[in-house]
């Protein structure tokens, strides 16, 4: 009777934990490849003076808003691996990430609101222009290969955002893809400014 009871009730456990599902894992990786794209493409065929246009003395060049994308796509992802999923299993927090994908996927990439970028992810000028295509692929090829393979519960785990609250590590990679995309809109925007190098 022990036994059976003890059955049940890891039945019960088992059944209600949501683990990624295929239908999420292609919906991010589908996300992830097309922010990819979108953010090589807004850096590609660029000159020097192209590169390093600052429209104003406080605003990011492409070069600084292009390192700003590259070096979070690492630190976000060792984020969700090394404290994210490493952490227990916090049934509070679990509760409040519930429904939020879609809000991180439409909040992220709005620019109303601006925030400061935190020290570690500042530019520094850490690469070349010809070694930041190559950096953020490899990194952002690696988020693509954690989501397609990981075995890791996504959904098991969560932490808190300093501005959209819980989030769960699926929600993190989310919003790791688009945070990319938030700044790519703002490499067009430096792009489109009217002094902006014509070459």
């Amino acid at each position: 009777m022990k036994t059976l009871l003890g059955l049940a009730f890891l039945f019960a456990a088992c059944a209600g934990a949501e683990t990624l599902t295929q239908a999420d894992r292609d919906k991010a990786i589908r996300h992830l490849n097309e922010t990819k794209a979108a953010f090589l493409a807004s850096i590609q065929g660029l000159s020097a003076a192209q590169w390093n246009f600052k429209p104003a003395p406080e605003v990011w060049s492409v070069a600084e808003v292009a390192e700003h994308i590259t070096v979070s796509e690492n630190t976000i992802l060792d984020l969700v691996q090394k404290k994210v999923l490493a952490g227990p299993a916090d049934p509070q927090l679990l509760a409040e990430s519930k429904g939020k994908d879609e809000l991180v996927l439409k909040a992220v990439p709005d620019r109303t609101t601006k925030f400061k970028a935190p020290e570690m992810l500042q530019p520094k000028a850490r690469w070349t222009q010809a070694e930041i295509p190559e950096v953020f692929t490899a990194s952002r090829d690696k988020t693509i290969e954690f989501v397609r393979s990981s075995q890791e519960d996504l959904r098991g785990h969560a932490m808190p955002h300093p501005v959209l609250k819980a989030l769960d590590a699926y929600q993190w990679v989310l919003l790791l893809s688009a945070h990319s995309q938030r700044h790519t809109a703002q490499i067009q925007e430096v792009k489109a400014n009217p002094n902006f190098p014509k070459n």
